[in-house]
């Protein structure tokens, strides 16, 4: 045999592997086999129409495989469709079959709707089956007596499965159950009354309907602990006390400092009385000038006045040197 011809039975057998691997990577023989041997009938053109609209095969074909066996009969455009629309579609199919092992009725439509809501379905179904248990954290409430008290409570829940779709999630619950924890133990009159009977709590929660509007069915609430915190009332009372000191302080510095300025106003007016003495006594001789000038004085009239001046002073100052060193008036 010539070197072409081995050549050419080269190239055909390497185009033969090539088609054949492009063949069976394009076209999920294996896929389509698996399908056959458990009962879906599947068509080749099918598979390949899934890959030319850019959709996994084995992504609807696995899940098709368990609904078939489960009995659900979904058909291969209803995965197909969810699954183009963004969905998971084995979640789904094991949701279903979950949902039918235990009784709860539960259609595709209602499923599909309930994944692309963004909810976990497998989950939603398992905790429908098996509640779950949402531990709230320390809830802090002040009863009447201004006691502080520390409550937390242990939610158990249910998924409903008809108010998936649109209903509130575990947040909007471990508030409502917080809000009714802060209003029964803001209503007690003393702590020892929410310490006596913690099951008031539960019992006052339960009766406001907490899970209206939610994804969830409350089955019980149980108080799981319950602590004493701080006398919020003593200690409301101690900064008003503080507050009421702080203003007190603030209006006697005000009027000391109104009694300085009035004390410092009445120095001054002190000052300009006698300023005004002073000036009146400068005015006393020129009065006497114009007197001795206009002749209503005379020259002894003013000796006689200055006499008595004198022997004024001189009275004065021999009363003073006669009082004891110790008198009240003096000291």
């Amino acid at each position: 045999m010539d070197p072409n011809s081995l050549i050419a039975i080269f190239v055909v057998v390497a185009l033969v592997v090539v088609a054949l691997f492009v063949f069976f990577s394009f076209v999920p023989v294996m896929l389509w086999i698996s399908a056959l041997a458990s009962g879906v009938r599947i068509s080749m053109i099918t598979l390949v129409a899934m890959r030319l609209r850019r959709v996994v095969p084995s992504r609807i074909v696995n899940p098709l495989i368990k609904a078939t066996k489960a009995g659900l009969g979904l058909t291969i455009n209803q995965l197909e469709s969810h699954y183009l629309a963004g969905g998971n579609v084995d979640r789904v199919v094991n949701a279903l079959i979950a949902a039918q092992r235990a009784n709860i009725p539960l259609g595709f439509e209602r499923a599909a709707a309930i994944d692309l809501a963004g909810r976990d379905v497998l989950q939603a179904v398992q905790m429908s089956v098996n509640p779950r248990v949402i531990e709230t954290p320390f809830v802090s409430a002040v009863a009447k007596d201004g006691i502080e008290v520390k409550v937390r409570a242990r939610v158990t829940v249910r998924a409903n499965i008809d108010r998936l779709v649109g209903g509130a999630g575990e947040e909007t619950i471990i508030a409502r159950v917080g809000e009714g924890i802060v209003s029964t133990n803001g209503s007690a009159d003393s702590h020892k009354e929410v310490l006596e009977n913690p099951d008031m709590i539960s019992r006052t929660v339960l009766n406001k309907g907490l899970d209206a509007g939610t994804a969830f069915e409350i089955l019980s609430i149980d108080i799981a602990d319950v602590d004493i915190g701080k006398n919020i009332g003593a200690q409301l009372q101690t900064e008003q006390a503080e507050a009421d000191k702080r203003i007190a302080q603030a209006k006697a510095e005000e009027r000391r400092a109104m009694a300085v300025a009035l004390e410092q106003e009445m120095r001054a007016r002190v000052v300009e009385m006698r300023a005004k003495v002073v000036e009146s006594e400068a005015e006393v001789p020129r009065a006497m000038s114009e007197a001795l000038r206009s002749g209503k004085i005379g020259v002894m009239d003013v000796l006689n006045m200055r006499n008595i001046e004198a022997d004024t002073l001189m009275r004065d100052s021999i009363g003073k040197s006669g009082r004891p060193a110790n008198n009240d008036e003096e000291a």
